[in-house]
C-alpha cells in the first residue's frame, strides 16, 4: 500500500499510510461540495484504476475561510479473495497546464523524504 497526497512525500506500509492519512486530516477540519470527475478508469481481473479530479471547498488549519481546493487523483485497486482492496492513492493540485519551468527545483536540488 503507498500513498502520495498533496501534503507530503509518498508514505509506504499499512503503519506509513495511517501516519500520512492521520496527518492530512489533522490539516482538513471541515469541507464542502465534494465532486468527482472521472477522466478515465480500467479495469482487469485483477487490477483496476480510476483517474480523475476533485473538487470541493475546505478549512485549513486555524482558518475560517471556506477555500476552493482542485486535485488531480489516481486510485489503483487489486482484486483480493474477500474483494477490491485500495493500493495506490495519489493526489496533487496539477489540475491544469503548467510552464516546463515549473519543475525545477531550488538549487538545494530535489527532496526525497520517502516514508517508509
Amino acid at each position: 500500500m503507498t500513498l502520495a497526497n498533496p501534503f507530503g512525500p509518498p508514505a509506504k506500509g499499512l503503519e506509513g499510510v495511517f501516519t500520512a492519512m492521520d496527518s492530512a486530516a489533522a490539516a482538513i477540519h471541515e469541507g464542502e461540495g465534494l465532486t468527482f470527475e472521472v477522466i478515465s478508469s480500467y479495469e482487469t481481473s485483477d487490477l483496476a484504476y480510476e483517474v480523475g479530479i476533485q473538487d470541493g471547498r475546505m478549512k485549513f488549519g486555524d482558518s475560517t475561510d471556506m477555500v476552493p481546493v482542485s486535485l488531480r487523483v489516481t486510485t489503483i485497486f487489486r482484486r483480493e479473495y474477500d474483494g477490491w482492496k485500495l493500493v495506490h492513492g495519489h493526489a496533487d493540485p496539477i489540475t491544469q497546464q503548467r510552464p516546463p519551468e515549473s519543475l525545477v527545483q531550488s538549487s538545494a536540488g530535489p527532496r526525497r523524504d520517502a516514508a517508509s
